[in-house]
């Protein structure tokens, strides 16, 4: 079972200290998924790379390894949703703002993006969860139907096959760009590790969900959302009502 948190929301630890960034069972959750990811990627390596299957031996095993540690790889995380905290994490992932289309927009003109206010989470990292999370599903299916093979025609098993070999591929370059992406960056390296985060990193980084935290700034998120939206709208010239419901700032 999940570590057992004391703060069931996030909240600043105080005043002039530091800022609570993840719980306890965020941290599990997000520690033990990384864990059988890695399994999942060493055991398919020594699968599949034939100096490092003679170096490893035991293929039978190994391939039990693989299969249920890939079966296992959703259990954190549902583990992890007892904790309203991690539910709220997965809420924000989920949801996309005015100054996330912002974030992106910069993101890929290469313009920079610290300058332009982020919540708890970043665009970038709201894409990052959305595909790992669809991708982790697409490899526990795939591996299913390679596990049971009696549960499809071989035309499908092929084409899962191919699906779930090149899917592995891309997942293992994506997570070493994740682990890349925390390696340079000690803030969010503290954040995962103690849960914490100072305001100064958290003020240049997440900005708007430092001022949520505070509970008081110079401007306030919500205020900050609803002038996205005006300023979205007269740039196009929809006229669309900032407080349109498809557009609300995340909860």
């Amino acid at each position: 079972m999940p570590p057992r948190s004391d703060s069931t929301k996030d909240a600043p630890l105080s005043r002039t200290g530091r800022l609570l960034r993840f719980t306890a069972s965020a941290r599990w959750a997000h520690h033990a998924t990384a864990l059988l990811a890695g399994v999942c990627i060493f055991t398919a390596a020594c699968l599949y790379i034939s100096p490092l299957s003679q170096l490893v031996g035991r293929r039978p095993l190994v391939t039990v390894v693989h299969e249920w540690s890939g079966l296992a790889l959703p259990v954190p995380v549902l583990v992890g949703m007892v904790s309203r905290a991690l539910r709220s994490d997965l809420r924000r992932l989920g949801r996309f703002a005015p100054h996330d289309r912002r974030w992106l927009r910069a993101a890929l003109r290469r313009t920079g993006t610290s300058n332009i206010p982020s919540g708890k989470f970043n665009a970038g990292q709201k894409l990052y969860a959305s595909w790992t999370a669809g991708a982790g599903l697409v490899m526990v299916g795939t591996g299913l139907l390679l596990w049971f093979p009696e549960l499809a025609s071989l035309s499908v098993r092929m084409g899962a096959t191919f699906v779930h070999d090149w899917l592995a591929l891309t997942i293992a370059v994506v997570l070493a760009g994740h682990i890349w992406k925390a390696a340079g960056d000690p803030g969010a390296r503290e954040g995962m590790w103690r849960g914490t985060v100072s305001r100064t990193w958290a003020n240049r980084e997440h900005r708007l969900w430092r001022q949520e935290m505070d509970g008081h700034s110079d401007r306030d998120p919500l205020s900050d959302t609803l002038t996205d939206l005006r300023t979205d709208a007269s740039r196009t010239g929809t006229g669309r009502n900032p407080r349109d419901p498809a557009d609300a700032p995340p909860s």
